[in-house]
């Protein structure tokens, strides 16, 4: 490799949660038990976003089987991003005590290197507020050492001072792509620090009405799009050297398609996805 050239920036994939039923018959073979589902993905993609955590805690015998079915069952180097626990975020009634229990469970992560980053996800009507700022740093405080990626669903901290802070206190901006509904910010990618994280929402425009979370995400890219989102990620190559990208329309195995879509298009691009 030419020196004066820079390392291709490293690009991993995959789906928030890998627990879907519906990826039967494309990304796991038909027949597949769920407690193989892990390992079954591990062969695919290089990252998986665990969503579970948000909902109830994991602990570390958990993480740990996680570690042996894809590290040592499937033999790869599988990345996992952690959502944390809806008490941080949408309760709002984390303490540095839960915070701390929280990053003891992710040790069998920690020591296989295999922690990505964590993702705070706000809901929509956290709203940048003194309070709300206070409790942010008082959370970010928490994590300290560890890698953080912020998703605000409210607009008003999608502004250039947020961005800005973003950048000096080492937190990763969530990029994400919403759909194109009234009360969600606007998609875009942006990074704040020399890895980015990007969450791929799909462009349902029922996203209000929506009576699941599956309902919500029940939309499958075009390759059109795929491209669109290929093209604005080579435009930023020079800004990141890792980047996360993480399906969440898995219901009607849309993910595994788009994925798909998206691998071919970096590729043209001369990115390797992992």
């Amino acid at each position: 490799m030419n020196p004066s050239l820079p390392a291709t920036p490293h690009i991993y994939m995959g789906t928030g949660g890998y627990s879907d039923t519906d990826l039967l018959g494309t990304l796991y073979p038909t027949g597949t038990k769920k407690t193989d589902f892990l390992r079954e993905y591990a062969k695919q993609y290089g990252a998986v976003e665990i969503n579970s955590t948000f909902y109830a805690p994991i602990g570390q015998k958990a993480f740990a089987g996680m570690i042996d079915k894809a590290y040592v069952q499937a033999g790869s180097k599988l990345q996992f991003a952690v959502k944390l626990h809806q008490d941080f975020t949408h309760a709002r009634r984390g303490t540095p005590e839960h915070a701390q229990a929280f990053i003891t469970a992710l040790t069998p992560l920690i020591e296989a290197n295999a922690l990505a980053p964590l993702l705070l996800q706000f809901p929509h009507g956290f709203d940048r507020t003194r309070d709300n700022r206070l409790y942010l740093a008082n959370l970010v405080s928490w994590f300290k050492g560890y890698p953080l990626a912020v998703e605000f669903r409210h607009a008003s901290w999608h502004t250039p001072q947020v961005v800005d802070s973003f950048v000096e206190q080492g937190l990763i901006w969530c990029s994400v792509d919403y759909p194109k509904v009234h009360g969600l910010p606007p998609s875009r990618l942006l990074f704040t620090q020399r890895t980015g994280y990007l969450r791929m929402h799909g462009n349902n425009l029922n996203w209000w009405d929506a009576m699941s979370a599956s309902d919500r995400h029940d939309y499958r890219y075009s390759e059109a799009e795929m491209q669109d989102w290929a093209q604005a990620i080579a435009n930023q190559r020079q800004h990141f050297d890792t980047l996360y990208i993480f399906f969440q329309n898995t219901v009607n195995a849309h993910a595994f398609y788009n994925i798909a879509m998206l691998r071919e298009a970096l590729g043209e691009f001369g990115f390797e996805v992992l």
